[in-house]
This record gives C-alpha cells, structure tokens and sequence, in this order.
C-alpha cells in the first residue's frame, strides 16, 4: 500500500511508523489515522516483522485530533453551526464509539507496539502513546489532554494506568505532563535523551524479536485480552458514549472560541483556550522554578 502521511520503514525484525505530518505537528487527519491502521494490519500479517515503533517526524510524537478548518472540512468538527441536532450527536457517536476500537486495535495485535514519544503528545496522540504496549518517551517530551477545555474527554485508559487521583488531577484541568511527570503517573516505561530516543526503542524491539514468536504474540494476549476480560473494555465502551455527550455539550464558550478560530486561525482558538491556565505546572510553558 502506498502511503501518503505515514512512513513505513523496515530494518530486519524492526519495523517503524513515523506519522509524517510534521507541519501540523503529526495531528491526526482522518486519512493519517486510515494509513496508520492498515499499516498496523500489513505489519501484523507479516511474518519477518517482530516488533513496531511508532514515533512522529519533527518536533512532536501527534498534537491529537486535527480540529482545524480546510479546504475539504471548512468548518470545525466541534462546531454544530447550520447542523441538526440530531446528525450533531450521530456524528459524534460513530466518532467516539469508533475512537475505542482504533485504540484497542493495537492490542488485539500479535506484534508488540513501542510508542517512542519524541516531544508533544496531546490529546488523541497522548491516547496511542497509552494504548502502545510499552512507551519509551525523551526528555523533551510532554503529554496532555487539553482538549478538555473546550469541552471534550479523556480516556479511561488514563485511569487505567495512573489511577483516579492523577487522571481527576490532569483530565479535570488540561494541564501539562512532562517527562519525569509521566514515569512518575507510570504512563510511561522509561525517559531518555532526546538523541537516544530510538536507539533505545530500537533496542528494546530487537530485544524482543529474539523471543520465539508464539511466546511473545501469545503473553502479549495475555495481558491485553485479560485486561479487557477484567472490565477495561466495558469501560471504554462506556467512555465511548460519554465522550460523544462531551463533544457534544454546546456552550457560549466555544462560540466565542469558534470566532477566535475564524478570526485568527487554530492559532488564535488555542491561545483563547489555554491562555488562562497558563504558566503550567509543567513542560516548556511551566512557570521556571
């Protein structure tokens, strides 16, 4: 498969996703997040490939969710303007009910995914990060969901890993999580470098592709299977329907927020939003210590 927004590099055993959006900081469009599924697929049904990286181009692993104006979509997903109440919530539904099973898709894989986090992971970026079976993350990295502001979700795989306290202390504000921050959460395995970043990713997936294969596909279901079995997967199913009613909870605010986008772009609309909690507690815009 040819593809446009994703590179696919193979080396021996090893293979790596880059999303390669760079100049939108790797957000993911709809067909960024096509590619990076069917490659999951290809990749799973090759036999030579052992283990995944996925990491991002340039200075972010993925700023989340594109929610930008284009050409082909020139008004906002999050803005109902000129739409019936009733197509608003469908769409938001099918969105977010789906939302679930794309990140679920990386663990009924048979292959180990290793997410090497190399800077920003916002919002949907920081949930595959989660969702990836073990994630290595640079020193520059930093995590959040602050969508949550303009009255969005976060996910239950957040709980899942730090507990309720940390995921009420991050989902409930948006705020920043840098590196040391996120091992600390346990949301991520282990901080590095920024320039050892995939050497030490690459390393670990070369470490696993000498364990026989059955050994690792079946220990890896395992722990993905049984978790779900437990009640992880009836949790994202129920937070599936909760974020459709997220998305979906019109205010002013975000009126006013959608003329700052219209106005003065993503830009403009993200300035409005996160102007108020700023300085974060953490990452580059913390206030200096």
């Amino acid at each position: 498969m040819d593809y446009h927004h994703l590179l696919y590099t193979t080396d021996g055993p090893v293979l790596t996703l880059t999303l390669n959006r760079p100049e939108a900081l790797n957000a993911i469009s709809p067909e960024l997040e096509r590619e990076l599924h069917a490659a999951l697929d290809e990749a799973d049904a090759d036999p030579d490939i052992r283990a995944i990286i996925l990491t991002g181009a340039g200075r972010a692993f993925s700023a989340g969710y594109d929610m930008a104006a284009s050409p082909e979509r020139p008004q906002s997903t999050l803005d109902p303007s000129r739409m019936a109440i009733g197509d608003y919530l469908k769409g938001w539904w099918d969105n977010d009910t789906q939302t679930v099973h794309k990140l679920m898709h990386i663990w009924n894989l048979g292959k180990p995914v290793i997410a090497a986090v190399n800077g920003w992971a916002m919002g949907g970026g920081f949930w595959y990060a989660m969702a990836c079976d073990i994630t290595i993350a640079s020193e520059q990295a930093v995590f959040a969901q602050p969508e949550v502001r303009h009255i969005s979700n976060t996910t239950f795989l957040f709980a899942a890993l730090a507990g309720w306290k940390a995921a009420h202390r991050y989902a409930l504000t948006g705020d920043h999580i840098d590196a040391p921050e996120a091992l600390r959460l346990g949301i991520v395995n282990e901080v590095v470098p920024a320039d050892n970043l995939m050497p030490t990713a690459r390393a670990l997936a070369e470490r696993i592709a000498k364990v026989p294969e059955p050994s690792v596909r079946l220990n890896k279901a395992i722990t993905c299977y049984g978790l779900q079995a437990s009640g992880l997967y009836n949790g994202l199913l129920l937070n599936g329907a909760l974020s459709a009613l997220a998305h979906t909870s019109h205010l002013p605010l975000r009126d006013h927020l959608f003329e700052a986008m219209r106005q003065g772009g993503m830009r403009a609309f993200l300035e409005q939003r996160d102007g108020p909690f700023r300085p974060e507690p953490f990452g580059p815009r913390a206030k200096p210590a």
